[in-house]
């Protein structure tokens, strides 16, 4: 299956995005696992920040979100989104060379809440940018809910995305220690 196809079954497109990626992120993770558009892993796998990989123009500035659109099932979907990563004005593929907006947080999703789809999306930036956000660490939750990465992307003319992966994940035991972590 295609990026764009799986971004169009799994309803990530018109849920998070309204055109989607074509190119794939890799995404491994330290535990030994890897986002494979759409499969299962749990949150115990996915607590550490993976090493991400794709296409790049090394000539370029790429920003990289990571969110959850199943954060919030109520009738406001603005509550809806809740974003996990936040890396903006990567140069190329250097991650580690970005401006964190917002800290790695694994995946959470609460009991009782099902299986969540966790996105990866990828823009290339028309240029360095400045972005007004706060900054976040990865124990703030700060400013995370009811985020959407559709009017994060128009905010800073972003275009399209070029690339993207997700994963799904439900509750496990490691979510009760996640969110003591974070003060929850």
């Amino acid at each position: 299956m295609s990026v764009a196809n799986a971004f169009e079954v799994s309803k990530i497109v018109p849920d998070v995005i309204p055109v989607a990626p074509k190119e794939l992120i890799e995404l491994k993770y330290q535990s030994g696992v890897s986002a494979n558009l759409g499969n299962e892993l749990a949150p115990t796998k996915v607590k550490d920040q993976p090493a991400v990989s794709y296409n790049a123009d090394p000539d370029a500035f790429y920003t990289l979100v990571f969110t959850d659109p199943d954060n919030y099932d109520g009738p406001e979907l603005v509550y809806r989104e809740w974003h996990h990563w936040l890396v903006v004005n990567i140069p190329g593929s250097d991650i580690a060379q970005g401006d964190v907006l917002s800290g790695y947080i694994g995946s959470g999703p609460p009991e009782g809440t099902g299986i969540h789809r966790y996105v990866y999306i990828l823009y290339k930036q028309p240029g360095k940018l400045v972005f007004d956000e706060k900054r976040l660490g990865n124990k703030s939750i700060d400013g995370r809910a009811a985020f959407s990465t559709k009017k994060f992307a128009e905010k800073y003319n972003l275009g399209a995305p070029v690339a993207g992966n997700f994963y799904r994940a439900q509750f496990d035991d490691y979510v009760p220690l996640l969110y003591k972590s974070l003060g929850v």
